[in-house]
């Protein structure tokens, strides 16, 4: 992988477009991106406001707290996808989850729940990701089945 930030990069990036924004100050495009998704998301506001109390702070299951920054985070991710549609349809099948529901971000979220159970499965079963686990959920979400065809995961394609 190219860029691997750590927690703390990938938390300090959050922060930092929070201040940029809250200062007025120039964004990048993916801090256009992100401020979007952060704006969406006035629940994180106070956490965004404090780095200092939140940049280490552990959010485990066990807490029954969602973390936020792992929320934020498949966002963009999802941002990602459908902006270069990977996996090939995605962009699609967003649109559609979006028309369905009349909003983007609960689309966003139906897509969160299946690209957090094929990160979860890959975690706990091994053998990477698995995109068929992952496109199968979200058209899953439509009423749609399976595709006709399974697609190679990328640890699939030869070198």
């Amino acid at each position: 992988m190219l860029f691997s930030p750590s927690r703390q990069d990938a938390r300090a990036f959050f922060f930092d477009t929070w201040k940029k924004h809250r200062g007025n100050q120039p964004l990048t495009d993916l801090e256009k991106i992100v401020l979007s998704i952060l704006i969406d998301h006035p629940e994180y506001h106070p956490i965004l406001n404090d780095p200092a109390t939140y940049m280490e702070k552990e959010w485990t299951p066990d807490m029954g707290e969602t973390n936020p920054f792992l929320h934020l985070g498949l966002h963009v991710a999802i941002e990602e996808q459908r902006s270069i549609d990977q996996p090939f349809g995605i962009r699609s099948l967003y649109a559609q989850l979006a028309l369905r529901h009349g909003n983007e971000h609960k689309a966003q979220h139906d897509m969160m729940e299946c690209l957090g159970e094929m990160i979860w499965h890959a975690q706990r079963y091994g053998g990477g990701p698995d995109v068929n686990r992952y496109i199968s959920c979200v058209r899953g979400k439509l009423g749609m089945g399976e595709e006709d065809a399974p697609r190679l995961n990328p640890n699939e394609i030869p070198d």
